[in-house]
């Protein structure tokens, strides 16, 4: 199998062992790893809420395709972790900005915590 590792400046670096994202499948799958919602120059968490943090998310994911020569709409699935239920509505307002046609198979998950203290995280699939 062939893999190609994928990392860019636009996403935050990876805060564990492991990859922004991976190229495989003869470089036809990409693999993005959960995204937080934080600013790949500051390190800080986006303002306004679960809506900007979704967005945050979604940018650095788009980030990352982007450094991979793809575009959101290469994404086949999305796996959406939240700490809040409550947050569901507001995460589907600014998600479907990103997705406004034909939006990628999604996995919305209630988790009792994410790295940093984050409120949500966000990893993708993509076919290139």
């Amino acid at each position: 199998m062939n893999k190609k590792i994928i990392a860019t400046s636009g996403a935050p670096a990876a805060i564990g062992p492991y990859s922004q994202a991976v190229q495989a499948g003869s470089g036809t799958l990409l693999f993005i790893s959960g995204q937080l919602p934080a600013d790949p120059e500051t390190g800080a968490f986006a303002a306004g809420g679960i809506g900007g943090m979704t967005r945050r998310c979604l940018e650095n994911i788009r980030a990352i395709l982007e450094a991979s020569g793809a575009s959101l709409s290469n994404v086949v699935k999305t796996t959406v972790f939240l700490t809040s239920m409550d947050d569901f509505a507001e995460m589907n307002r600014v998600y479907r900005e990103f997705f406004p046609a034909e939006p990628p198979a999604r996995s919305t998950i209630a988790v009792a915590a994410l790295p940093k203290g984050a409120s949500i995280e966000i990893e993708a699939v993509a076919v290139l």
